[in-house]
């Protein structure tokens, strides 16, 4: 009897995501037809607002480059408040010098802003190798809490809002200890430290819970209402991993401050890619099926678009991104013009080939685009216009692979990420 009464509840919970989603789909049309796409022209990144074409670096750094950042900030991800040095207050909470049955040394170290707020702090999570002097670092947000992407028992479970949509383990939007691990198979950690990388995670929610109202707890609650509306959720979420970099590279000694390389995975893609771009510290950039707002043109008119994303969730972006709802052809930017922006640094964008919804096309169409800034710098991008069958990855100075699967970050995709980072790096 109790069998059946699950089924039924499961069956019913099924139901009702069905019918939202079906009800999301026939509000806002959604596309997957390559044939129905409507032709679209990309804004050129190397033209100047006067109309002028930029042919050089050092016009595309001193006047191209701030114009399409303006842009961005403007009408995409939001302007950031916060401009300039912050104030930041660190504890190192925990060391475990035989972290991973080992093989690494892992901290806990919580960060607090007291020239913003008495009360928020960001948590980082720390694995550094054993015998590497300097290591490159993976900087790199996590959905679920820095106990979920280890079993490790020392670590602290977050106390933070959580949304309890993401597993099973959470109750009324809080974490316990029951979740520990459950995001393991997106942090391979031993198999990151035994390549000789560190890594850096801290919980997204932190500074802003990934919820229309988190603003009302978290960073954006400090800022005037018309700073609140020109900023975004993103733009917090990228400003904690810069907040990361801070520490990092004034604190720890076994880090190689020169080599920090920011990751990101779906929405956290999205905020990793905003990051870089306000962010020249971070020498190498990851996005991981960051789709819409992230790496994928947002004029093909393919899975999520950007009605999708505001009506979803309207907190992600400033309030100006809503004007281009059913107007994208008037976005002044898109996404090849994003990465753009991290010229000319190692940038690798990755899909998943069932990741529909996040347009793999696109993204690897917004990455052939970007090469043309990485020209500026006698630098090859991608190297093809050719979409690389699965499982096979492509580039240059920017790399790209689509993984057989769904919508993930897996230990796969890790290995090309590393791969990547030690060619770059000149890593042997």
């Amino acid at each position: 009897m109790h069998k059946l009464s699950t089924i039924k509840a499961v069956i019913h919970t099924v139901l009702g995501v069905m019918m939202s989603l079906n009800a999301f789909a026939q509000k806002i049309p959604v596309n997957y037809d390559e044939s129905k796409m409507p032709s679209f022209t990309l804004p050129d990144p190397l033209v100047l607002p006067n109309g002028k074409p930029i042919k050089s670096k050092d016009v595309w750094e001193k006047a191209g480059r701030p114009a399409v950042l303006k842009l961005f900030a403007e009408n995409v991800y939001g302007v950031n408040p916060f401009s300039g040095a912050v104030k930041i207050v660190s504890e190192v909470k925990t060391v475990n010098e035989n972290a991973l049955n080992g093989k690494a040394i892992s901290k806990q170290i919580t960060l607090r802003f007291p020239e913003i707020s008495p009360t928020l702090t960001l948590d980082i999570l720390l694995y550094l190798p054993k015998n590497v002097k300097q290591a490159p670092v993976f900087v790199s947000l996590n959905f679920t809490g820095n106990h979920t992407a280890t079993h490790e028992k020392d670590v602290f479970v977050t106390e933070k809002w959580v949304n309890s949509g993401f597993d099973k383990t959470f109750v009324n939007n809080r974490a316990t200890d029951a979740s520990r691990g459950i995001a393991e198979r997106r942090w391979p950690m031993e198999a990151i430290i035994a390549r000789g990388y560190a890594v850096a995670t801290a919980y997204y929610g932190d500074l802003e819970a990934d919820h229309n109202e988190g603003w009302k707890t978290g960073l954006r609650s400090v800022l005037t209402p018309e700073q609140r509306e020109k900023w975004s959720a993103i733009g917090v979420w990228a400003w904690s991993m810069s907040r990361m970099v801070d520490y990092l590279i004034k604190n720890e000694s076994l880090i190689d401050g020169q080599k920090v390389i920011a990751l990101g995975h779906s929405r956290i893609g999205k905020a990793t890619l905003w990051a870089a771009a306000e962010d020249p510290r971070f020498a190498m950039v990851i996005s991981n099926d960051s789709g819409e707002g992230g790496a994928a043109l947002s004029r093909r008119w393919i899975g999520e678009t950007v009605e999708h994303l505001n009506t979803q969730f309207p907190h992600w972006f400033c309030a100006n991104y809503k004007k281009y709802n059913k107007a994208v052809a008037e976005l002044p930017v898109d996404s090849h013009a994003l990465l753009g922006l991290m010229a000319p640094r190692p940038l690798y964008v990755a899909s998943a080939t069932e990741d529909i919804w996040a347009d793999p096309k696109g993204e690897f169409l917004g990455a052939v685009e970007a090469e043309k800034v990485y020209q500026l710098y006698k630098k090859t991008g991608l190297g093809t216009n050719t979409m690389p069958m699965p499982n096979s990855p492509v580039g240059k100075t920017i790399g790209y692979h689509i993984r057989e699967g769904k919508h993930d970050i897996l230990l796969y995709d890790w290995q090309q990420y590393m791969n990547f980072a030690d060619k770059h790096f000149e890593i042997k």
